[in-house]
């Protein structure tokens, strides 16, 4: 097909790029204004029992912690525990991140520590979400270590590194309107030609079976 033969389906189908045209408009329009979302966040930590060899709780992250804290997360991220995130009063998005950065004295991908995250259309919506994640969190811990019979002064215990806050989802509005208009201009221009081909097809599809719909010669 010719830029021609492309230009004249084009100004045939001229509804249907206008129709793209509105449509991209309202798409850039919530891109320029879009509803406001917040990500809540903390983080968390579990501490060993305090020992006299090891006084301070944050020099003696072991990776067993690591092994118990991902445990949890993997509770939590079943149904069942999504379930239970639900009901404890969990809305919207949320995210359970298990923390690999390292210091001197934890080493890389062995720390338990955990980052929640959870997204919601209000910064308070956003931290109760948080708050209440790590609540049920810490219970699991705790449930944990009672099933097993843990002795109080031996458990280990979850410990909030930094306290629940939220910030505003900012989006780059100058990609989001290029995205939506190279989607708009492809939407509309292969929506005319396609209909443009369709409504040619329809036509000569007629025409064809008067043709052929002729009495059949009959043989001598």
């Amino acid at each position: 097909m010719s830029p021609g033969n492309v230009a004249d389906a084009l100004l045939r189908r001229w509804y249907v790029v206008l129709a793209a045209l509105l449509l991209t408009t309202a798409g850039a329009y919530f891109v320029v204004r879009p509803t406001p979302q917040y990500i809540g966040s903390a983080v968390v930590v579990l501490k060993p029992p305090v020992t006299r060899s090891q006084p301070n709780q944050y020099t003696n992250l072991q990776p067993p912690l690591a092994v118990v804290s991902y445990g949890v997360v993997q509770q939590l991220r079943s149904p069942a525990g999504t379930k239970e995130l639900r009901a404890a009063g969990v809305t919207g998005s949320y995210h359970l991140i298990p923390r690999n950065s390292g210091t001197s004295a934890t080493p890389q991908y062995l720390i338990p520590s955990l980052q929640v995250q959870s997204q919601a259309a209000s910064a308070d919506a956003a931290v109760t979400s948080v708050r209440r994640i790590v609540d049920v969190y810490s219970a699991h811990v705790r449930q944990m270590q009672s099933a097993e019979q843990v002795p109080a002064e031996a458990r280990i215990t979850p410990s909030v590194l930094t306290s629940p806050s939220a910030a505003e989802v900012q989006g780059t509005k100058s990609r989001g309107l290029a995205g939506t208009a190279l989607l708009g201009l492809a939407a509309g221009v292969i929506g005319a030609l396609w209909l443009d081909r369709y409504a040619m097809s329809r036509r000569k599809t007629p025409q064809g079976r008067r043709r052929s719909s002729g009495p059949l010669p009959v043989a001598n």
